[in-house]
């Protein structure tokens, strides 16, 4: 295992980014890099991945060459770096080629630190060999499940990064990502390294998201009511199709929200007004299809709502990461109905590819199904399909508020030994023929009909063995064999149901009967007398993020400003130990947030 990284790595923590100590998993990531090492991270958002390749970046010789999917997120992490006084770059469409040119120019000159290309840009000779020129510190591939084909958001232009190994054989290279579950970091590894490299896994838990599911009933009525109890907070409503955002964005207006529509049919320039008002202008709430999300880092979304089924958990987890990235509590609705399981089969039977891939897309659908009607801790479902144990949390909608369940103990045990006695390989449609005694031409030719479990079924439906099935799945006593054929096998737990140790509830279908959950994410705990100060900070700092033409948070996060409110520092010593006060932003902003803080004082 990599050792930590020197002290060096904490000093420049602090000065250049106001921070004291290190998150998890960001030392093993740094002193890998140091030591030269390749490297893949997957850690949750809002664990400062960022971080972890930065810091390496400002400790070695040269520039480092960050790779990242969007024109939107490359401009936000340019203005943050140089806010905190660090020389950073991006040459990107979005800029003129006479702005173009005169980057590269301080690039050439030395003067740059961290340079931020798409990958088209960067997969281009020209720009390979002049980065050769330059010996670059390292490299490093932001969203880094964009390059795998069993990722949620596979780019095929990522894929001409499989090239850079041999491009740059001595050059630490780093994969960082939020969404990954096991195939697809093996894929990654795979494919951008090509050989061995540390992987980090800090784990996917977000305790502060708040986990609901509900059945859909009145889609529009159950959105309303969710975003009217969270009246005035910024939040994303995801709709599957470019009409319903609209639909959607129109309904909330109507109920006095500001809400706008987000999809990938409008012209560019509206995209970006929306976008920009969206971060800085309080309370706002978009209704968006999946074309936003991936290049918004505003750390206080309160809330995401999905009106429709997701196409995957890794979908799922990305979209709802958005929210409560300033570590603050956030919540999360998705509601699903029949027909949404119905399209999402036959988006995945239209796409244009391999057979191979579809029948892991189907999986992949079955198993987020898993996790909506499971029965018990909705987290822990969640995080077991990503491979990480977790004992209830008592914070989702299933720990608040438990649903009705009956005692299923020997018709689980019917499942698994269908399951055991077929030889734990295939798929629920045929465990379920088994159950029900139907003689197919598998059956017969695999030899099951004579099976003593043929037939022990037949007492209950093909629509209550596929949910028994789910939910067992949903519980951790059957896993899929994603990577396979999606065959079912047992689990620990699930030999120990089937030999009478544990027992298993089934959850009936429960279509039309569940009310849509209220929850309201919990108040930012503040000192007494210190939230209109709060308020009058946050009004300075979007004053200066629009001076500066950044997004309010770039300026400070709202951790930075309740701390600042708490601690009420009078000087530029006491400022400097707020939360996130590097030595530039001490010089940039002390004096301005210094002046608010007294003159409010003085006022009150």
């Amino acid at each position: 295992m990599t050792a930590g990284p020197p002290r060096d790595a904490l000093h420049v923590l602090s000065q250049s980014f106001g921070f004291a100590t290190f998150r998890p998993g960001q030392e093993r990531v740094i002193a890998a890099l140091l030591d030269g090492h390749d490297v893949l991270a997957v850690m949750p958002t809002g664990a400062g991945k960022s971080m972890c390749y930065q810091i390496p970046a400002l400790m070695r010789p040269g520039t480092a060459i960050v790779v990242s999917p969007l024109v939107a997120l490359m401009k936000d992490q340019v203005a943050a770096l140089r806010l905190n006084g660090i020389a950073a770059e991006t040459i990107n469409s979005s800029l003129s080629r006479d702005e173009n040119v005169a980057a590269w120019r301080r690039v050439r000159d030395g003067r740059v630190k961290l340079l931020y290309l798409s990958p088209e840009r960067l997969m281009t000779d020209q720009m390979l060999a002049a980065i050769a020129r330059l010996g670059p510190s390292l490299i490093a591939v932001d969203e880094a499940h964009c390059i795998s084909q069993w990722g949620p958001a596979f780019r095929p232009e990522y894929a001409a990064l499989e090239r850079l190994r041999g491009l740059f054989p001595d050059l630490p290279i780093a994969a960082l990502t939020a969404t990954a579950d096991p195939i697809t970091r093996d894929d990654i590894v795979d494919k951008l390294f090509g050989g061995p490299a540390e992987m980090v896994v800090t784990g996917f838990d977000r305790p502060n998201l708040m986990l609901a599911v509900d059945m859909k009933q009145n889609w529009k009525r159950q959105m309303v009511d969710f975003v009217e109890s969270r009246r005035g907070k910024p939040g994303l409503v995801y709709c599957l199709s470019r009409k319903k955002t609209e639909q959607a964005a129109a309904l909330l207006r109507e109920h006095g929200h500001r809400a706008m529509s987000y999809h990938a049919g409008m012209h560019s320039e509206e995209r970006a007004a929306v976008q920009d008002r969206f971060m800085t202008e309080p309370g706002t709430v978009i209704a968006a299809t999946i074309a936003f999300g991936m290049g918004i880092d505003k750390p206080d979304i309160r809330y995401v709502l999905h009106t429709d089924l997701p196409a995957s958990p890794e979908a799922y987890y990305q979209e709802i990461g958005r929210a409560g990235r300033d570590g603050e509590p956030a919540d999360t609705l998705m509601l699903y109905g029949l027909d949404d399981i119905r399209m999402r089969r036959i988006f995945i039977e239209e796409e244009d590819s391999t057979p191979a891939r579809k029948r892991r897309e189907h999986k992949r659908l079955d198993a987020l199904l898993a996790y909506c009607e499971a029965v018990e801790c909705r987290r822990r479902m969640l995080l077991q399909y990503f491979g990480e144990a977790i004992e209830p949390c008592g914070r989702c909608d299933l720990c608040l508020d438990p649903v009705e369940t009956i005692d299923a103990t020997e018709d689980g045990r019917k499942v698994l030994s269908a399951v055991y006695r077929t030889g734990q390989r295939w798929g629920a449609a045929h465990i379920v023929n088994v159950l029900l005694g139907k003689h197919t031409d598998k059956t017969a030719s695999a030899g099951h009909e004579r099976l003593p479990t043929f037939g022990v079924g037949a007492d209950r439906t093909l629509q209550e063995w596929n949910a028994m099935i789910r939910q067992l799945v949903a519980s951790g006593f059957l896993g899929i064999d994603i990577k396979g054929y999606g065959g079912l096998g047992l689990t620990d737990r699930g030999l120990a149901l089937l030999k009478g140790k544990v027992g298993f509830r089934f959850r009936p279908d429960t279509v039309g009967k569940r009310v849509a959950r209220k929850r309201r994410a919990a108040e930012i705990a503040l000192p007494p007398g210190s939230a209109d100060l709060l308020q009058r900070l946050k009004e300075l700092r979007l004053q200066l993020a629009r001076e500066r033409g950044v997004p309010a948070y770039v300026i400070f996060s709202d951790k930075s400003l309740i701390d600042m409110a708490a601690r009420r520092p009078t000087n530029s010593r006491e400022f400097a130990k707020v939360f996130g006060v590097g030595q530039a932003k001490l010089d940039a902003f002390a004096d301005s947030f210094l002046m608010a803080i007294g003159e409010f004082d003085a006022a009150n």
